[in-house]
This record gives C-alpha cells, structure tokens and sequence, in this order.
C-alpha cells in the first residue's frame, strides 16, 4: 500500500483499490464511533465513571492509582489517556471515551497491515468493513472506558507486526524496537490479563524468528522494557494485603460465585453465547437459537484455519518465494504469525470456557471474549479461500458450489453485522433520554444543596461523576446494606452527614426495602421522582442498617 501525495496538481503516488476502500470503511468507522461519543451512547454506567473519577484525580494531582478504585487486576490506562483532557477542558463523558476512538483507529489501520501482509488485500479491506460496524456489545468495548480491551487490540497487532518484522530483518534499529516490544508487553500485563493468550503467541513469534538475538543484547533489553512496562503491578502486588494481589483477586472473579457447573453449560455459554455476543452477531441482553450458528461455525473455521497453517508451514517452509526474493525463514514466519492469531483465540476460548461465569453468567461475561477481534481475519480465512472459487470460470462445479456456499456465509455475516448496527441506532433516542435523566438528576441534587446521599451501584459513582464531585454518594445493596464502594471517602463523607439523601431506581429491591423501613421507623420522607429515579428526603435523619 502507498499513500496518496499530491505534487503539481497529481498525484504521483496513490493507494490501490483495496486500500481506497479500505479507507472509506475504515473512515465510515470511525465517523459512527465519533458520532456516539458525542451522544454517549452506549449509555454510561458506575463502572465507566470510576475510571473518569480515577482520571479526575490523575488531572487534579490528588491520586495516581495502579488499578480501578476497588480491584488489584484492572489497569487504570485508560484514566492516565483522559487525564490530560480533563486537565485542558475539565471532566466529561466525551473526553473521558475520545482517547478509544483513536486506540479504535489504530486497531483498524494495524488489523489491515497485518491482514494484508499475511492473508490478501481484500481479505484486509473485507476485515476493515467488519470492523467498521458494531453492535452495542461491539461499540461499548471499543469506546467507553471498559478496562483493558479498548488499549490491548491495538497493542497485541502492533507487536505482532513488530516481531514479524524483526523476523524478516525489515528492522534496522533492532534493540529499539525489543525494547518497545518489552515495554508495551510489560504494560498490557498491568493493564489487562486477558491479554496473556496473545502476548505468549506473540513472544512465540518473536522466539521463532530471533531465538540467537534474544541470549544476547536484544533479550536483556526486552527483558528491561517488559520489567519497566509492568513495574507499577509490581510494586502493588508486593505491597498488597494478603489475598489481595492480582492473582488471587483473578481467580475469585474467574470462579464466580460456589456453584458447580457442567462442561456442557460453559461451552453453551463460551461457544454458542459468548462467541456470537462478542463479535456483534447478537444483542447484548439476548441471543436467538437463529443467531448462534457462528458460535460452532468459528470454532469449526478455528480449526481448519489450524490445518492449514500447519500445512502450509509444513510445504512452504523450505522453499524461497521466487517472485519476491524471500527466504525460507520469511515465508515460515508468516505461516508461524498466522497459527499464533489461532492458537490465541483457541487459548482464550478454553479459558473462558474453564470459568463459572461462561455458564452461569454469559451474557454479562461474553466481554471477555471481545479480544477474539484481533483473531478475526486468521479464522476468515479458509471462508475467504473457498469463497474465492465462486467467481472462477475454470473452477469445477463442486469447487464453484463450494464457493457460492462460502460466500453466502460471509454475506450472512455482513446482514447480522449490518442488523446488529442499525438496532444499536435505532436505540440511540431512548439512551439519549436515559442520559438527559441522569444529568437532571445531579442537577436536582446540587440545587437542593443535597450533597451526600445513599445510593445503588448503578447510580453512586455515575452520580459522584456526573456531578464533578459536588455529590458524594455511599452504596448500598438491595437489603441496604452496605454495597460495593469503590472509593472509600465517598461513603465516608455520607456516613458522617446529619441528614442524608436516598436515591433509589423506581420499583428496585433496594426503593422496597427503604420504603419498609421507613414505615418500620414511623417516618415520613419528601420524594422527588426524576425519570426512572426518586430522590427520598427523610423527615427525620435515617442512616441504614449497617
């Protein structure tokens, strides 16, 4: 691919056409994600507003946390990317979800290279067009502050691309780019574990195509950036209480809750749930029996796509592409990179399928599948290959047939995509009146110079960011007990008010059972409903049980 350059009123260099359209998709792309950002859609949620509170702290000096306020295995990358926005213009949901539109550009433009590199140009600008879609379990990964898997898609390619480079000798400055390897690698492992499957395959490649480089200079300085990149979860873990360093709190999230599940359920929840979730196929509260065929289909195209990499590295390994002047090492590592995005996905699948969560909650967790992304165009590949027989006169009819079937499957996959879109924007009105409801009622609050009040998850630390502070808000659980506070002066400052505000969603477990103790306490409460909330201001000062 060349870039286009105008010189004289020509242009003397220009892209070819799978790059031109590579571009369009890939700017339609990223004008839709623009869009949302601006709309906040998808909505916002507590979880997204710890790391915008996190980034506020980071711009005002106040606090630089290793992990999300309440976790030890979360990196808080994406706070330090806001964190400079917020200083410049002041908190905002837009400015905190602006540094994921580029880390989503970047992952497209990276995507395409490795794509064209290992696979076709076509291939590389059909991937573009995929990626340029998204559903709302798609586009909420992509550019609201999630943790981890907005920074580690792009971050996994461009080492990928680095390692295949420095295998094919396209790399003169060779120690700055394994230090760069090792910094960014050590920084996805504070940021994210899910990362691992990839970094391992990565670093495979790596081995497979520098393994002499890697005893000598090359390896220290990867060792030294790795150890740079990951130093802040380092120091933490040696620091942290016991049972709360990163692996033990992993493990408790991965088991879930006690509860014992079958082989049968985690792979409905991994395969048939989780795969069509995370790539789109399927809305994010529901998954049709109709839409869980790419469930099977992608493990199926997994493991072919495995056969031929392995017999192509296999055949090819030996001989020198004549028409290019590679060696045999060249052609190897490309069929090395490719078994590598498989055997990736093939990790991260079986890892998610060994966890509880695949069965018990699987359309909560299929998020975690959301990294597949990156494996995208290695499995479309024996798809693509086949499909590519359609259109060939000289083929055989079983051959031409094969290939009418493969491309109806990836138009398929385009109408799902496609339908999945146009639902998440279709919703955009009714998101964008939940979020002027939210607004509205950090309004009330501060007029009504409420400034401490009881709250539920889902509503205390949007509240707290939506308010820039100027609400402190405590968690409470349904029996009002105390919840999951994950900046502790929040409910500090609440529990220390004479009389504080509650805040409870309409007909929630949690507005029952004040409603009850109200009527326990004999005390009375003036209520302000805004949307889908009520604000309750006891007659008498009330603290919950607890």
């Amino acid at each position: 691919m060349s870039v286009a350059m105008p010189r004289g009123g020509r242009l003397v260099r220009s892209l070819d056409r799978p790059a031109l359209v590579a571009l369009g998709l890939g700017l339609l792309g990223v004008g839709y994600r623009l869009a949302l950002i601006l709309l906040t859609v998808p909505g916002s949620n507590s979880d997204e507003a710890t790391f915008g509170l996190a980034a506020l702290h980071i711009a005002q000096g106040r606090e630089l946390p290793v992990f999300l306020y309440g976790q030890h295995y979360m990196g808080t990358v994406e706070s330090y990317l806001a964190a400079p926005l917020f200083v410049l213009f002041g908190p905002g949901w837009s400015l905190l979800r602006l540094p994921l539109l580029f880390l989503y550009a970047a992952f497209v433009y990276l995507t395409y290279r490795l794509t064209r590199h290992l696979y076709s140009p076509w291939l590389a600008t059909f991937t573009v067009g995929l990626l340029a879609l998204g559903s709302e379990r798609v586009v909420r990964d992509q550019i609201t502050a999630v943790g981890g898997r907005p920074e580690i898609k792009p971050a996994v390619v461009g080492l990928l691309l680095i390692a295949l480079a420095l295998g094919q000798r396209r790399i003169r400055r060779r120690w700055l780019a394994f230090g760069f390897l090792g910094v960014i690698s050590g920084l996805c492992v504070w940021d994210d574990w899910l990362v691992l499957p990839y970094l391992i395959t990565a670093f495979g490649v790596l081995l497979f195509g520098c393994w002499r480089e890697l005893f000598g200079r090359a390896g220290a300085v990867l060792v030294g950036g790795f150890l740079l990149g990951v130093a802040p979860l380092i120091v933490d873990n040696l620091t942290a209480p016991p049972g709360q360093d990163s692996v033990s709190v992993l493990m408790q999230v991965s088991e879930g809750d006690a509860v014992v599940t079958s082989a049968a359920d985690r792979v409905h929840g991994a395969v048939l749930l989780g795969v069509p979730l995370a790539t789109g196929l399927c809305p994010p509260e529901r998954c049709q029996p109709w839409q869980m065929w790419w469930g099977w289909l992608y493990l199926a195209l997994l493991l072919v796509a495995v056969v031929l990499a392995v017999r192509g590295l296999l055949r090819r390994g030996q001989r020198t592409d004549a028409g290019a002047g590679r060696s045999p090492g060249t052609e190897r590592i490309r069929y090395v990179t490719h078994l590598a995005l498989l055997v990736a996905a093939a990790l991260t699948l079986a890892a998610y399928g060994r966890s509880a969560l695949a069965a018990t909650q699987p359309l909560a967790s299929a998020r975690y599948l959301s990294i597949l992304q990156i494996s995208l165009p290695a499995v479309l590949w024996p798809l693509w290959l086949v499909a590519r027989w359609a259109g060939r006169v000289s083929a055989k009819p079983l051959a031409r047939t094969s290939g009418v079937l493969a491309a109806t499957v990836l138009s398929l996959l385009v109408a799902f995509l496609l339908g999945a879109t146009a639902q998440l924007i279709g919703e955009i009105p009714t998101i964008r009146t939940e979020e002027r409801q939210f607004r509205e009622l950090a309004t009330t609050l501060r007029r009504a110079g409420l400034r401490q009040v009881y709250g539920e998850y889902w509503t205390c630390n949007r509240l707290v960011f939506n308010s820039r502070e100027r609400v402190n808000c405590a968690v409470l659980g349904d029996n009002l007990r105390p919840g999951q506070n994950r900046y502790p002066p929040y409910p500090e400052r609440v529990r220390a008010a004479a009389r504080p505000a509650f805040v409870f969603a309409v007909g929630g477990p949690a507005e029952a059972a004040f409603q009850a103790l109200l009527r326990r306490r004999a005390a009375t409460a003036t209520v302000t409903e805004i949307g889908t909330y009520r604000i309750y201001q006891p007659s008498t000062p009330i603290q919950p049980p607890g």
